[in-house]
């Protein structure tokens, strides 16, 4: 008896250990040594953006088509609705979360959740002035999308942002071309 009680209780303090792990590891949004922007201007980063690239992961695996559109809610946080195409399964698949800015919304330091209390970091590490081009590092190093007002991306920008990406150590020759048709 004494035995399964020790059980049970270890049990729950490992839980407690993992859960605290996700919630510590949520609260970091961004790789050592990086800066988002400053000056952001959150206004003009609205709307739908294509992927034109990313460091693949499970939930983007095998879509093409993918976009993200984002929207201001009336509370400060930002609506989000990722979409892609799975040509495999011959269906659309839509998730929707939301992003709240970490410290102040002049820097594009972004946190996002799809799942409850759980964030992930979201951080502009580089923008165009026109707002037309964007790099977006994830919390870690396995996070990264280039993305576009359009279904592509100049070479000299793309080039821009692969190089600021690999001067930054991010593993750009595992990048994933998104085919957008």
């Amino acid at each position: 008896m004494k035995q399964k009680k020790y059980l049970v209780a270890a049990g729950a303090a490992l839980a407690a250990a993992g859960i605290a792990y996700i919630i510590l590891r949520s609260k970091k949004t961004l790789p050592s040594g990086f800066n988002a922007i400053t000056g952001f201007n959150k206004e003009k980063y609205m709307g739908k953006w294509y992927e034109i690239a990313r460091l693949d992961y499970y939930w983007e695996r095998g879509l093409y088509n993918v976009t993200a559109e984002y929207s201001l809610n009336k509370n400060g946080s930002v609506k989000v609705v990722n979409t892609g195409y799975d040509f495999k399964s011959n269906k659309r698949k839509i998730s929707t979360g939301k992003a709240k800015f970490v410290s102040d919304e002049a820097t594009g330091q972004l946190k996002v959740s799809f799942f409850g209390p759980f964030y992930s970091g979201y951080n502009i590490i580089a923008i165009d002035k026109a707002y037309k081009y964007a790099l977006v590092a994830g919390h870690n190093l396995n996070y990264l999308w280039l993305l576009s007002r359009e279904k592509t991306m100049p070479e000299n920008i793309t080039s821009e942002y692969l190089f600021i990406a690999q001067t930054a150590g991010f593993p750009i020759e595992d990048l994933v071309w998104t085919r957008q048709s």
